[in-house]
């Protein structure tokens, strides 16, 4: 099956229904593999799963991750693997567990993967899985060329991207123009007139990203940065700071294009032109989603041209010369040195925080428990207090780390 959609449409629900009904409670061995061009993504895959309620289990491998607890978690092996190709391609070579068992493959954003230059890991993992008999790629972009590795003969294709598809429906464009050929001022002055509104900023590179990163930082604007390079624990403790409104502002590469899941995300920046017109709208796919309305601003430096794809009608977003830095936002995120595999539960930290810590609901914001790790949005004002009467104290008798995630 080959299922193209949207983004934001619905895609990963759409390929593990059928593939839970399929798969055989009786097997003790690996029946499914989903493969993902992220960590990001192969993490959301693996949460969405767990929320259907299956009695399956699901195992979440990608580089950054211990590949010593990944091999120890296959003592009890899982229905359905996730993960990057790269570390699906590791065990697979390493014989970590019997491919032989595996019916399903499914390539999620399959044509991102291969813009990720995972061609030859892909082809590999495919080529080591010899009773393969349902095969399901997804993407948001019609028009890509099937591999012929994937083996993929006779596909079905659903396809619910309308022909006259407009991807931009809710979404504004606006035109910024520098003045030079340094666009470093023109993105402050932007910033500082959006304001605290969730706004994510695209470059091309890691350098601009880290270039822009610095300069913030000199102008004391909370932010955060997210690109490949990045350790896995520091990428999601950014997107959990981002997502919980502990910071306003997300500087990335395409990374972030897509597989990320950040609903309230009202403004795109693209600080450097993408190289192509599929990167445009999944960068502006990030905002003005399931019917809410965003921006996307575009940047021209002085002499550098519109590309076609973009309208020639877009209007002028004029910045004033003298503006005010952005306020600060309220939010502060709390450090929890314990997650799901030490038994605690979003509802244990509630109680918790509620009751030693002296806080009221209104002071709790967003709380996202990882394996072994919780972060907790608290009111700013309420932090330093809050520290003070829970250093002592234990969670579950668990003495526990709690810290101020910086």
């Amino acid at each position: 099956v080959l299922l193209l959609s949207p983004t934001g449409s619905g895609k990963t629900l759409a390929f593990l229904l059928p593939l839970a009904k399929r798969l055989n409670p009786e097997s003790k061995n690996v029946q499914a593999i989903i493969i993902a061009p992220s960590r990001e993504l192969a993490v959301q895959i693996a949460d969405v799963f767990r929320k259907l309620g299956t009695n399956f289990k699901v195992g979440c491998f990608y580089g950054g991750h211990s590949v010593k607890i990944e091999k120890d978690s296959l003592q009890q092996l899982p229905a359905v693997l996730i993960g990057t190709p790269g570390r699906i391609a590791y065990h697979i070579d390493f014989r970590s567990f019997d491919t032989r068992s595996v019916q399903t493959i499914v390539l999620d954003e399959f044509d991102k993967a291969l813009e990720f230059g995972f061609k030859k890991e892909m082809e590999s993992i495919i080529s080591q899985l010899p009773n393969l008999k349902y095969r399901m790629l997804t993407s948001a972009t019609a028009g890509i060329e099937i591999p012929k590795f994937v083996g993929l003969q006779n596909a079905k294709q659903l396809n619910f991207i309308p022909e006259n598809f407009n991807q931009t429906e809710g979404l504004t464009l606006k035109l910024v123009h520098a003045l030079g050929k340094d666009k470093l001022d023109a993105l402050f002055s932007l910033i500082c007139k959006i304001g605290t509104q969730p706004t994510l900023v695209f470059c091309n590179h890691r350098d601009a990203v880290d270039r822009i990163s610095l300069l913030l930082k000199e102008k004391k604007i909370i932010h955060d940065v997210f690109h490949g390079g990045l350790e896995q624990i520091d990428r999601e403790k950014t997107l959990i700071k981002f997502k919980n409104g502990s910071n306003c502002f997300l500087i990335s590469t395409d990374l972030s294009a897509r597989g990320l899941d950040i609903v309230t995300l009202e403004n795109i920046i693209h600080y450097q032109l993408p190289l192509t017109e599929n990167i445009f709208f999944h960068r502006n796919g990030r905002t003005a989603r399931m019917q809410a309305k965003g921006t996307a601003y575009i940047i021209l430096a002085e002499n550098e041209k519109q590309p076609d794809y973009i309208p020639k009608n877009v209007p002028i977003e004029f910045l004033a010369k003298e503006f005010a830095l952005p306020p600060a936002t309220e939010w502060v995120t709390l450090y929890i040195s314990a997650g799901k595999k030490d038994k605690i539960s979003k509802a244990d930290i509630v109680g918790f925080l509620m009751q030693k810590g002296n806080l009221e609901k209104t002071d709790l914001g967003l709380i996202e428990v990882l394996d072994h790790a919780a972060y907790a949005a608290i009111r700013k004002n309420k932090i330093v207090a809050m520290l003070q009467l829970i250093k002592d104290q234990k969670i579950k008798n668990q003495k526990l780390k709690f810290e101020q995630s910086r």
